[in-house]
């Protein structure tokens, strides 16, 4: 709404007595949350709707946007067990619904262990490279408590440099697909030619059947969807390096 406008944001407790089915989505009977977010903007083409979900899907200009806004929602909300769907009239505006399953009692409290299953314990040297400070924070917290040496990057230009001012071993690059100026892909090739025997493991908030039908990825690249727990992605690195280590 560039111009200015109502943006209004709606909660609502939701019983599905039997199957809703729309041009979009097909919700299951039962117990939902409800959040409605809705606008007084432009809207949404009617021919531009049904690819709204889709990643790199956008009617921004280039360099304006990625098109991953939307398509990261959507894996988080289905992940989630949840579904989502947008109405849009051109002119008037648009909104989104989410249903997520609605949970009557409190989850019990987990203690967070002080140190991780010890077939997840590492000593190798791990460059990460994440734009998101706080999911960066954490996760090279987790990974220094399991034995990692980590090295930190914000985007691709720190972590290139990194990679060139230091003569230690890299064992494995963990990297956002996404990033400023230059897409994770791009990044794993440029270190690669620098380092041919680092190991890649990407990470994104979108599922990897998109990544791999849009191409960004292919099947012989590990990667890890967003949101995932400190369990799987340790799993999933002794995963990539003991690939690396049956190969030598």
């Amino acid at each position: 709404m560039s111009d200015g406008g109502r943006l209004v944001l709606q909660t609502e407790n939701v019983e599905l007595e039997q199957t809703y089915s729309g041009q979009q989505v097909r919700i299951e009977p039962g117990s939902y949350v409800m959040l409605s977010v809705s606008d007084t903007g432009a809207g949404i083409e009617p021919g531009d709707l049904p690819h709204i979900f889709e990643p790199f899907f956008t009617t921004k200009p280039v360099g304006k946007g990625t098109g991953l806004g939307l398509s990261t929602v959507y894996g988080i909300v289905k992940q989630s067990g949840g579904y989502i769907w947008a109405y849009s009239e051109t002119g008037l505006g648009t909104t989104f619904k989410v249903y997520l399953p609605r949970v009557d009692q409190p989850a019990e409290s987990l203690e967070i262990q002080k140190r991780p299953n010890e077939s997840y314990l590492g000593a190798e040297t791990i460059l990460l490279v994440e734009d998101e400070e706080g999911v960066r924070s954490l996760i090279q917290l987790v990974l220094r408590r399991s034995g990692y040496t980590v090295l930190e990057a914000h985007n691709a230009e720190e972590a290139l440099k990194i990679c060139v001012g230091i003569t230690t071993p890299i064992h494995l690059l963990l990297t956002d697909l996404i990033l400023p100026r230059m897409t994770g892909r791009e990044l794993a090739e440029r270190i690669a030619s620098l380092r041919p025997s680092v190991k890649t493991l990407f990470m994104s908030g979108y599922t990897d059947d998109a990544v791999l039908k849009h191409g960004v990825l292919d099947s012989r690249n590990a990667f890890l969807q967003k949101p995932f727990s400190m369990e799987s992605m340790l799993q999933k690195i002794r995963e990539v390096l003991g690939q690396a280590a049956a190969a030598r």
